[in-house]
């Protein structure tokens, strides 16, 4: 099972908060999540997407979806969508099934299955609400947040990395900072602890809105089985928040850039698509260079090129294949596979 444990609410008070990045592709459940958005966001917490979950049931028959939201509470003027893109082969999709669903009041849930299928009524029971003709089923309501978040140690160990750039640590041709060992290590102890004492748990306790949906396969496979999920909330035509992949908007863009140079990043990023995002490629290399080095080891991190690639270890290009990868920004689900590895 691949995932990133991480949340976004705690960027409500301007924290910082860095997933570790643990996929390259999913078979199985997939989970995702994005944190510290930028003040447009911030301002609409019912439009702010937390975090972003997607796996086959064990039955193999549905695909399960879930969004979370960081307000409270629905928006009746807020249209969330899961975005289902399909196709044959890993990177490519054909078609697009698009499951949106909106509020037009506290107690009344509207989901649309593209054409194929729609639900309206109270979806917060626990069993939830059923389609007209029974080929998906949503639930709509306040769950406790399960992610375990020690803000303040992020902060520390970017503070430690910040010092040691500002202070002269040279950088590779790809980008990645010479770290001490001293640096390292500082950076990876702040990271474990909280103000010096054991990790704490920023988000303990914290609730936020879900939406959850179980969808036969048939309407989102079209295209193949290979599925690609994203999600987006928005306003009529204007798009306010994306979530796909682990904290690819919050934390890679503009990771240790000045308040105004960073949120530019994200309004950008948040605005584009899966099909629009090749342009954030080379700002998510730095920051994968950035990360690579706080173990103070370059070339080490996921889908960097080796010697059995023919590529040096010191190729300026290091970082493209993953830098790429978390550009696109979807989930990426084998949806035949029905057992969580």
């Amino acid at each position: 099972m691949c995932k990133s444990w991480e949340t976004k609410h705690a960027r409500r008070l301007g924290m910082l908060a860095l997933g570790t990045l643990v996929c390259a592709a999913n078979i199985g459940p997939s989970e995702a999540s994005d944190h510290l958005d930028t003040p447009s966001v911030i301002a609409n917490p019912q439009a702010d997407i937390g975090d972003l979950y997607a796996w086959t049931s064990y039955t193999g028959r549905q695909l399960n979806l879930v969004m979370t939201v960081v307000g409270h509470s629905f928006s009746d003027r807020i249209q969330y969508t899961f975005h289902i893109d399909s196709g044959r082969r890993f990177g490519k999709t054909t078609s697009t099934t698009a499951i949106t669903c909106h509020f037009p009041t506290p107690s009344t849930t509207q989901c649309n299955v593209g054409a194929a299928d729609s639900a309206a009524g109270d979806a917060s029971r626990p069993g939830g609400l059923s389609g007209r003709h029974h080929t998906f089923k949503v639930f709509a309501g306040p769950r406790d947040d399960p992610f375990f978040n020690n803000v303040k140690g992020t902060r520390a160990a970017y503070q430690v990395a910040a010092t040691a750039l500002r202070n002269g640590a040279a950088a590779d041709e790809a980008g990645c900072p010479g770290f001490a060992p001293s640096i390292s290590q500082a950076i990876l102890d702040q990271w474990r602890h909280t103000d010096g004492g054991p990790g704490s748990n920023f988000l303990a306790g914290w609730t936020s809105s879900a939406i959850v949906v179980s969808v036969d396969l048939p309407l989102v496979t079209r295209g193949g089985k290979l599925l690609a999920v994203w999600a987006t909330t928005s306003a009529g035509a204007k798009q306010i928040d994306r979530a796909g992949r682990p904290l690819t908007g919050n934390a890679l863009l503009g990771t240790l850039a000045s308040e105004d140079t960073s949120n530019r990043l994200k309004e950008d990023y948040n605005a584009s698509t899966p099909g629009t995002s090749a342009r954030f490629v080379p700002e998510i290399e730095k920051a994968l260079a950035l990360y690579d080095a706080f173990d103070g080891k370059c070339g080490n991190q996921l889908l960097t090129p080796t010697e059995t690639t023919h590529a040096s270890i010191g190729d300026a290009t290091r970082y493209r294949a993953l830098a790429q990868l978390l550009a696109d920004d979807r989930l990426w689900i084998e949806s035949e596979a029905t057992i969580c590895l």
